[in-house]
């Protein structure tokens, strides 16, 4: 495995350790569990582009979480620069939240 590998998969781990740390201001459950990042993108020069979704169109955060998200992934000393995409498709459902974000909300 080269070192970039390595590289980016640590990189990876501690941005998705960060986007844990974000929650939803209607949702007790972080970003992460809720299934709303899609994607993220890591190349070798540490620049880190997150697709991601929210709960609806009209979400009450759809201005400042991904300002949020991206500050928070660019204060990481590796992280060179960070962008935010936001997509609605496909459109975020109750079925790409993670187990325990389930549980968490008493839906199983």
């Amino acid at each position: 495995m080269s070192e970039t590998a390595i590289d980016t998969q640590e990189m990876g781990e501690k941005i998705v350790k960060v986007l844990k740390t974000i929650y939803d201001p209607e949702i007790p459950v972080d970003i992460y569990e809720l299934g709303l990042i899609y994607d993220v993108f890591v190349n070798e020069d540490h620049e880190v582009k997150i697709l991601m979704t929210l709960t609806s169109p009209n979400c009450p955060v759809a201005e400042t979480l991904p300002v949020e998200v991206e500050e928070k992934v660019k204060s990481l000393d590796i992280v060179k620069d960070a962008e935010v995409e936001i997509t609605f498709d496909p459109p975020w459902s109750q079925d790409l939240m993670s187990e325990e974000a389930k549980l968490e909300l008493g839906l199983l």
